[in-house]
């Protein structure tokens, strides 16, 4: 059985399959990306949450290509920020993906904020559409905080900035089991892992 993943991201990609091999109901489920099926046009992402969003990838996934297709939104809310970038994280510099720009912005705006009050949180909704049209949403939310400059070679987007509560390193210097098992998406996901068990296992 197929599953796309909305996303062209490869991180995103090895993340779910990760999670999703790490349960046995889940070992017949083949995880594809946007990359490998045909092209149809993706709409812009216009929801006001990530839930909205969510949603809306993977209500788009399944129309375009018959497939069971999970969708994802996630971001950070930056505390100092009033929540901000939040559904804004990916394009907070302006042009969507740029990981760099983005995470200078951040740091930009808040280099006078005290370490005390640095706080944030990765925060993300997990969507699952299958074909009949029943839909399946889920939370996930990593509360941490973050430092003045960038620390390790992992992740993306703004994980070198954030380090979880609880923690001393930046996500971006967790090794990958280790950061799933904290993680927005990886709470989220394994969230998912049940249901997609349920549905297509």
């Amino acid at each position: 059985m197929k599953l796309l993943l909305a996303s062209r991201n490869r991180k995103k990609l090895e993340e779910l399959r990760r999670i999703l091999a790490s349960s046995p109901d889940l070992l017949k489920v083949e995880l594809v990306g946007l990359d490998d099926v045909p092209e149809y046009p993706e709409a812009p992402e216009k929801g006001l949450t990530f839930a909205e969003n969510a949603l809306m990838k993977a209500r788009e996934g399944v129309k375009y290509t018959g497939l069971p297709t999970v969708g994802d939104d996630s971001g950070l809310a930056v505390d100092a920020l009033n929540g901000m970038p939040g559904v804004f994280s990916a394009r907070w510099a302006g042009r969507h993906g740029d990981d760099k720009a983005n995470l200078d912005l951040v740091l930009a705006q808040i280099s006078d904020v005290d370490d005390e009050f640095r706080a944030a949180a990765f925060v993300c909704a997990v969507a699952l559409v299958l074909p009949g049209g029943k839909e399946h949403l889920v939370h996930g939310k990593m509360p941490g905080r973050l430092i003045r400059a960038p620390r390790g070679e992992g992740g993306f987007g703004y994980d070198p900035i954030f380090i979880a509560d609880g923690h001393t390193k930046t996500s971006a210097e967790l090794d990958p089991a280790a950061k799933d098992a904290i993680s927005h998406r990886g709470q989220a996901l394994r969230a998912l892992a049940g249901v997609i068990a349920k549905n297509l296992g």
